[in-house]
């Protein structure tokens, strides 16, 4: 067997911390470039966030890298979960701040009088929509799908990350997209696309970032010590490589200048709206669905310690979905100028997508077979089941919706906004909040969470909110479209645009509350975390090790 010194022989770190810091490097003097000749001020905000940030990181790891003293610190006998942790804090981070900027525009569409800011541009709510949509979506979703994809990688591998340093250029690269994709918004930088809204130069950027988070997972795949490649790390996989795709074909676009923050894309008219909506829907399929079913794929066994229901349903569930998600886009085109047979693939793949949903649904659902006690005992795993009912109804109701006679009625109206934040919310959020609770012992090595009562809190609190938000939603939605499609003996429309506005009030109430309560749970979870990071409560000071279940003797968790 090989010992550590054995392992860790070789050419050292020094080759992937030379490689970043060259690539940081090289962008920094870039960006100081253009922020001297900035044709804009937008541009030029950005280009000094990016020298500024990107500098900070190359002083961070010279004086890191002076202080190693000959210490290999990417010894491959030991797993990197320092970045996990990085990773949990900053989701944990975004997902407030994307949840706090949804309810204050839940505020502002319900009084606008009292929170329209008029001599604050930033403040409006077509600066912050898009804000709080890439907080909840990109950052606080895409800092728990690294996080994860990080550490499950390993365990089912057996192996250290792969890169070295890449990693955390990865993780530190993402999160500098972030900050100049939510200033950019701020600032009224935008694209206008949907969940596309950066300009030119940030797409380029985590375009870089994306291609070297692909190689670290790949190469990490290469060199596993696990010959099975476990069924997470496929629907892993299938979300980083699509996403790359996506975000490079919708985002082809044309920038005015080198120097200015605005571009021009390279579609045009129903060419453009099909690409939006080919990589919109597949931004849902792969990076809201297949990436948070990986983690339903570790978690949940693991969590309640049985295999996976069925390993042969799983490989159905993953070929099934990849290959039908890839066309239902269409359907968000129904009735436009979009040809009336590419619409009609698009609902036709919409409703094929039932079945491996579903099938993913149960698989997940009855991986709890022998452990349904844990529904009673366990609150970290109810929240991740009724995060499974959630991406249940809302894999049954999306193909409903993209059904031309039901769409006609739900289009455009509230009821959209119901499906995406039952989606979003009940699906995306409790997955993640349950491999978060997951985590955190984990990594820190604790024996429990700080508190169990304040989980149980968590989840009714941040339940009630969902249900709130959703019922609130759907019975405005189909108000909204009945009284659209209403018409007087004379053959007018029976209401006024305003009036259908005024019908809703109640319901925006409602939504505003249930929006509240989920930001709730989530101060409390952040709380939860915390304390027991620091070891407080029940979490207690025993090291809570899973070594000798996931690691070989030579590769061990980090003290």
């Amino acid at each position: 067997m090989s010992t550590r010194a054995d392992i860790s022989r070789g050419s050292g770190p020094g080759f992937s911390i030379g490689t970043v810091s060259l690539l940081t490097g090289l962008v920094a003097l870039g960006v100081l470039i253009i922020a001297g000749n900035a044709a804009d001020p937008m541009m030029g905000a950005h280009a000094w966030i990016f020298f500024f940030l990107t500098v900070a990181g190359l002083m961070i790891t010279g004086f890191w890298a002076g202080s190693l003293n000959g210490r290999n610190p990417f010894d491959p006998a030991f797993y990197e979960d320092t970045i996990v942790k990085f990773g949990v804090a900053a989701a944990m981070f975004w997902g407030i701040a994307g949840f706090l900027v949804g309810l204050i525009i839940a505020l502002q569409l319900t009084w606008p009088g009292i929170f329209y800011f008029p001599d604050l541009g930033w403040t409006n709510f077509g600066r912050i929509r898009p804000l709080h949509t890439s907080a909840v979506i990109f950052a606080f979703g895409g800092n728990v799908l690294i996080a994860t994809s990080f550490y499950v990688v390993q365990r089912t591998c057996r192996t250290r990350l792969a890169g070295g340093m890449w990693p955390w250029f990865v993780f530190w690269g993402y999160n500098l997209f972030i900050v100049v994709a939510g200033t950019g918004y701020l600032l009224g930088v935008t694209q206008s696309r949907e969940y596309a809204e950066p300009e030119w130069y940030a797409d380029l950027w985590l375009t870089i970032v994306w291609v070297a988070y692909l190689l670290v997972f790949l190469g990490t795949l290469w060199k596993r010590k696990e010959p099975h490649i476990y069924v997470a790390n496929w629907f892993y996989l299938s979300f980083i490589v699509t996403i790359a795709m996506l975000h490079i074909v919708n985002n082809l676009a044309i920038p005015v200048s080198l120097t200015g923050s605005k571009s021009y894309s390279l579609f045009a008219g129903v060419q453009d709206a099909l690409t939006q909506w080919w990589y919109g829907h597949n931004a849902v399929g792969f990076f809201l669905t297949t990436g948070f079913l990986a983690i339903m794929y570790y978690f949940i066994p693991k969590r309640v310690n049985r295999p996976v229901y069925s390993y042969r349903l799983s490989i159905v569930h993953f070929w099934s979905l990849i290959f039908i998600y890839i066309w239902a886009g269409p359907h968000h085109l129904h009735y436009t100028a979009l040809p009336q047979w590419a619409q009609t693939l698009g609902m036709v793949f919409s409703v094929m997508l039932w079945m491996p949903s579903w099938g993913g649904m149960i698989n997940g659902v009855m991986t709890l077979s022998g452990a349904w006690d844990k529904l009673r005992t366990d609150p970290v795993v109810r929240m991740m089941i009724v995060a499974l009912a959630f991406y249940g109804m809302s894999t049954f109701e999306g193909p409903l919706m993209s059904v031309r006679a039901v769409n006609a009625l739900s289009h455009y109206t509230e009821w959209g906004i119901a499906h995406v934040h039952s989606g979003s919310m009940g699906w995306v959020g409790f997955i993640s909040f349950g491999a978060l609770y997951c985590l955190t012992p984990w990594l820190w090595k604790r024996k429990a969470l700080y508190s169990k009562a304040l989980v149980e809190w968590h989840f009714w609190l941040a339940t009630l909110g969902i249900l709130f938000y959703i019922v609130a939603m759907y019975v405005a939605g189909i108000t909204e479209g009945l009284m659209w499609r209403a018409y007087n003996e004379f053959g007018f429309l029976e209401y006024a645009f305003i009036e259908t506005v005024k019908a809703k009030h109640i319901m925006y109430i409602i939504r505003a509350a249930g929006g509240g309560l989920f930001l709730l749970g989530a101060l409390l979870m952040a709380y939860n975390l915390v304390r027991t990071a620091l070891g407080h409560g029940e979490a207690g000071e025993t090291a809570a090790n899973d070594a000798p279940k996931t690691a070989t003797p030579v590769l061990q968790p980090a003290e």
